[in-house]
């Protein structure tokens, strides 16, 4: 629970190397999300390269962050990999959730900069990683040390709840 309520996003960071074996637990947990009729569709590029960090902040406005991270996750999604159509957006949608909680939980910082739907991005994206016609980018997480100081924000609000029926 202190993770999920501490999560925050998280746009500036220091200039240290996150370890391959950390990046290495962040994709477990990635992969350990559920999905729809466990079809798994999701792939994951690691990035690390500041050249290609540096044009999809070309192709995504509001990837500036890209720049300081030290790595960052690209969350695909695998359409040949699909058991029930169009469920693979809610699959990595979970898979990037949980590595943002576990990139909060290693001490580090992320945001989600989303990729899918907007067009634009979807292109800009496959074309600047090369991927295969079907493997579809979701999200970018950039990764980092933090090196800004926020507080979580308390979303819970009791009027958006409701039982039973509207």
């Amino acid at each position: 629970m202190k993770t999920i309520l501490n999560r925050k996003s998280i746009r500036k960071y220091k200039d240290m190397k996150i370890s391959d074996e950390i990046v290495e637990e962040l994709l477990r947990t990635g992969m350990a999300a559920p999905s729809a009729g466990n079809e798994q569709p999701w792939e994951f590029i690691v990035l690390r390269d500041k050249m290609l960090m540096k044009k999809i902040t070309e192709v995504h406005p509001y990837s500036k962050m890209l720049l300081d991270a030290n790595v960052a996750i690209v969350v695909c999604g695998d359409e040949s990999k699909e058991i029930y159509k169009g469920f693979w957006v809610q699959d990595c949608s979970a898979a990037t959730e949980n590595i943002l909680l576990a990139a909060e939980d290693n001490g580090l910082g992320a945001v989600w900069l989303g990729v899918y739907p907007i067009e634009d991005r979807v292109k800009g994206i496959k074309e600047i990683l090369g991927l295969p016609a079907g493997v579809i980018p979701l999200s970018i997480i950039p990764i980092g040390y933090p090196n800004e100081e926020k507080k979580p924000a308390d979303r819970f609000d009791k009027a958006r709840i409701h039982y039973d029926k509207w």
